[in-house]
């Protein structure tokens, strides 16, 4: 268990280096204003993997990560504060480049496996790739002019 735990840990330090960094190229935070909350990050991610190991239950450790940050963040108690300010420095897409690129990479890895399944699975798996970028690019035009930000 330790090994996994040291594992996860080294994981979600590079993971959180690279989060600092695109954080700081794309978006013009930097990286010591964005390290508190990068740290609280970890460790809620930490804490709810570790909760997946312990606790009997079989829910994924996403679920016990997201509620986990939601007890952190209720106004009112007494560490909400600093918890809501130190992640608010932190962008949501600098965490999201970062996680499509480890999807990426995984697909990647994957590919010969991937093509396996068949000409037909490719073209299924290009269609709908396709048409969620599309579907979120009428979304995010139609929001932005509904809030007349375009």
């Amino acid at each position: 268990m330790l090994k996994n735990m040291s594992e996860w840990l080294l994981v979600f330090v590079v993971v959180g280096i690279i989060i600092l960094f695109g954080n700081w190229v794309g978006y013009s935070v930097v990286p010591l204003d964005a390290l508190p909350g990068m740290l609280v990050i970890v460790l809620l991610c930490l804490s709810g993997f570790l909760l997946e190991k312990f606790l009997p239950f079989k829910i994924p450790s996403i679920i016990y990560i997201a509620i986990l940050g939601v007890i952190a963040s209720i106004p009112g108690l007494p560490w909400a504060e600093f918890v809501i300010e130190s992640t608010e420095a932190i962008n949501f897409l600098a965490i999201t480049t970062v996680t499509l690129a480890f999807a990426g990479v995984g697909i990647g890895r994957s590919w010969a496996d991937f093509t396996k399944l068949g000409w037909k699975m490719v073209v299924v798996g290009f269609c709908v790739l396709f048409g969620t970028f599309i579907g979120s690019a009428i979304i995010a035009e139609v929001v932005l002019r509904v809030q007349g930000l375009i």
